[in-house]
């Protein structure tokens, strides 16, 4: 195993009680891929992702492969409301936890009548969507006719007249221009986009499943970080005896008689193997394999070119107070400005970046502070890949983002400058440090439609006993879908070809 992220983890534990004998070879000191926690002066802080959805993923994962189950090791805290949304005009509304009802009738009251309907028959919408796609692009293997996933549009969009044309939605924008008609809503729904690097204008109405997930199986949080979660994965698979190295970083896969054979190291070991799961990004993939044709004629190809996230961590001096909604969401003041800076554009060339939606995640959990009297909050962005590597140029951009991050976090943490005992930004650098994506790009989950152009890599390769897992393979990003590769991964080697998928 190549890699201990989530994805190999997940993979690693399930092998393990498969009955073969797992080693996991780390680059890096420790395990969680980009899961981590930076810790000082008695703050703990996420500097991976901050909440969990699909909860059933990890739940699934110790049903299997031991007898403690998953609340047995860690503490799960449904968030509420899931998130509170401070839009462009200041209108500012929280939005309860896996409540259609309750959504409706909170859109209504801040955003005026209708508007609250009009997200509600998204959803069931999205719902259909999400029944559509759920099991090809979850929970099976990556179809070998792949492209049919790619030409399908799975969200039934209402048609629209205009211009004397009757016209569907065909991106997650138009969905918010056509069906939504508000911006606030629009700004609303492409927030989740835009949280996994995506795009909406371009990103296909499939899209509409990821707030959709979050709404049908709620926001979680696990106490004392998500960093907690990664713990509990790496020490189920250490009671099912995986073997973890770390500081080992693998520099070849063997290939023997057209099979991976094993992997050889930077010191020059050689770890024979009859299967190797790789869980790194695709050009790291590209040189470990020499003489190999990693992926089948055809098949889709890695995706490139995708985001960052740009994390600012504040140790906070004064208590949390009272009903202080777990996480906020403060919307762009120009959402177009923010979309062309991120992702190119005519302003993506502007000297000055727009203020960007800025998530604001204040978890008031003991764990992190030192004591009652501070607080550790966490802001997120999603930035350009390789935001601040372009020498001082870079670095003054990279600053000068995060101060507008700050600035911008002002809207929900009132008097936030004056509370501020220290600040540290982590920067795309730090993702590609611990992932090895090239600029700390990050993957964004499998969409269906567009043309295939989201969806990502079987996790089988054209090189036999060569498997990939994690974010960068199907089913693509995010906590849950790692969790998804490992299960996938497990099940095409224990049960070979004709794996079908999870049951």
């Amino acid at each position: 195993m190549i890699g201990a992220g989530m994805g190999a983890m997940a993979a690693a534990a399930r092998l393990a009680v498969a009955g073969h004998r797992v080693a996991v070879y780390e680059r890096t000191e420790t395990y969680g891929g980009a899961v981590r926690r930076f810790e000082r002066d008695g703050f703990a802080f996420d500097t991976g992702p901050g909440l969990l959805t699909l909860p059933a993923v990890y739940r699934d994962l110790f049903v299997k492969t031991g007898k403690e189950s998953l609340e047995d090791l860690v503490e799960l805290v449904q968030v509420d409301p899931a998130a509170r949304h401070v839009f462009a005009d200041g209108t500012a509304v929280p939005l309860p936890n896996a409540s259609r009802a309750g959504v409706v009738a909170a859109l209504d009251e801040a955003l005026g009548a209708g508007a609250g309907q009009r997200w509600g028959d998204f959803l069931v919408r999205a719902r259909e969507a999400w029944d559509r796609t759920r099991r090809p692009l979850l929970e099976e293997p990556l179809w070998p006719d792949w492209r049919v996933l790619g030409e399908r549009e799975p969200y039934p969009a209402v048609p629209h007249k205009r211009l004397l044309r009757t016209r569907r939605a065909g991106t997650l924008a138009e969905i918010g221009a056509w069906e939504l008609r508000d911006d606030r809503l629009a700004a609303l729904l492409e927030s989740h986009a835009l949280a996994y690097g995506l795009d909406p204008r371009t990103a296909p109405a499939s899209a509409a499943v990821l707030p959709y997930m979050e709404h049908a199986f709620g926001t979680w949080y696990v106490r004392g970080g998500v960093r907690e979660l990664a713990r509990a994965v790496h020490e189920r698979c250490v009671r099912r005896r995986v073997e973890f190295v770390f500081g080992a970083e693998v520099t070849g896969i063997l290939a023997g008689d057209g099979w991976a054979a094993g992997v050889e190291l930077a010191d020059g070991t050689v770890a024979e193997a009859d299967f190797v799961v790789a869980g790194v990004a695709p050009e790291v993939l590209g040189r470990l394999v020499t003489g190999a044709v990693v992926r089948g004629d055809g098949e889709v190809a890695p995706q490139g070119g995708t985001p960052s996230r740009l994390t600012v961590l504040l140790a906070l001096r004064g208590e949390r107070p009272p009903g202080t909604p777990h996480r906020t969401v403060v919307h762009a003041e120009d959402r177009e400005a923010e979309l062309d800076l991120v992702f190119g554009g005519p302003g993506s060339a502007a000297d000055r970046p727009a203020r960007p939606t800025v998530t604001v995640l204040r978890p008031g959990d003991p764990a992190l502070v030192p004591d009652a009297s501070h607080e550790a909050v966490v802001l997120t962005s999603t930035v350009p890949a390789g935001l601040g590597q372009e020498g001082s140029t870079g670095s003054e951009a990279l600053d000068r983002y995060a101060r507008d991050m700050v600035t911008v976090a002002e809207r929900a943490v009132p008097g936030l400058r004056d509370r501020v005992l220290w600040t540290r930004v982590r920067p795309p650098a730090s993702v590609e440090e611990v992932t090895g994506a090239a600029g700390g790009a990050l993957p964004a989950p499998a969409l269906a439609a567009a043309g295939g152009r989201l969806l990502h890599p079987g996790n089988s390769t054209g090189l036999p006993g060569l498997y990939t897992v994690g974010g960068w393979s199907h089913p693509g990003g995010g906590l849950a879908h790692a969790g998804m590769s490992g299960a996938l991964v497990a099940g095409l080697i224990v049960e070979g070809p004709d794996f079908r998928g999870s049951q």
